[in-house]
């Protein structure tokens, strides 16, 4: 099995990198996620909601600065604000999870109002601020303002079974999926359809990473990533039938990071497209509908 993909999500459902190769931190890739927009009530916004965020293209320069791109070529460099800097701080919540970030300068926020709307751009200054689940994860594991855990992983597999199974029983509408709909961080060949779902430990690389829990899925993912349009009832409606776990539509795996042994700091080591996969622990899979 090999690494086939590594993306990265700057801003919280905006648009992806791609990198050819990812440091690897406890709270996820470096740079993902780290950035999000709020409403006025401190929750996050998402695609769920406007499906315009995932047009604007992110970047990340080498002094933590993001910029913004929107469709009609409008630009903005916005620099990393920090508590220690004395940057307004912002109580803000993803799932329920209620945290404090900190907000970036005003121009960004005046950008982001003329592009998607009354949000305030945020920052996760501290990403120890967030910890996982505890259901899922160890006391000290944290997450950035991913919806929930450190990295997502999918399969090729997996996709290539779920675009046969829309084929065969909606070849009226069937357009064939694109992985990117899934918003992964990591994407993995070789396998069998839906082996991920048996995994609990693997090594990709260099790293270890525990698998956690099967990833329910939303609407975002009948959205097209390149276009920001609204595609239909695909791919939730085949996933409810074919592939429920934890009583969701699941596709793809969440990862938790471990530490090797000896190596102190954020960095954990690195991720490569063409690393070597490969599974160190494996239980039965994950139980259908929650039974």
């Amino acid at each position: 099995m090999q690494l086939t993909g590594l993306h990265v999500y700057p801003v919280k459902s905006m648009y992806r990198l791609s990198p050819e190769t990812a440091e690897v931190h406890p709270w996820g890739l470096v740079g993902d996620r780290r950035w999000m927009l709020a409403d006025p009530t401190g929750r996050f916004v998402s695609q769920r909601e406007n499906t315009a965020l995932g047009q604007i293209r992110p970047g990340l320069l080498p002094d933590g600065s993001l910029t913004l791109t929107a469709p009609d070529g409008s630009r903005i460099e916005v620099p990393a604000p920090a508590i220690a800097a004395g940057d307004p701080l912002a109580d803000v919540e993803v799932w329920g999870d209620r945290f404090h970030a900190a907000e970036a300068a005003k121009e960004a926020h005046a950008w982001i109002a003329e592009h998607l709307g009354d949000y305030r751009l945020v920052h996760l200054d501290d990403p120890l601020a967030r910890p996982v689940d505890p259901e899922y994860g160890r006391p000290g594991d944290t997450v950035s303002m991913a919806d929930g855990f450190p990295l997502l992983l999918t399969t090729s597999a997996s996709l290539d079974r779920l675009n046969e199974l829309i084929a065969a029983e909606h070849p009226e509408d069937h357009e064939t999926l694109p992985m990117e709909r899934f918003r992964p961080n990591v994407v993995v060949a070789g396998t069998a359809p839906w082996a991920e779902d048996g995994w609990r430990r693997i090594r990709i690389g260099e790293l270890t990473f525990k698998v956690v829990k099967p990833c329910g899925r939303c609407v975002v993912t009948t959205t097209d990533q390149e276009t920001g349009e609204r595609r239909g009832k695909e791919p939730l409606r085949t996933l409810a039938r074919h592939h429920r776990l934890l009583r969701k539509a699941a596709f793809g795996q969440n990862l938790i990071p471990e530490r090797p042994v000896g190596v102190e700091g954020d960095v954990l080591g690195t991720l490569r497209v063409g690393d070597e996969v490969e599974v160190l622990e494996d239980g039965a899979h994950w139980p259908a509908d929650g039974h």
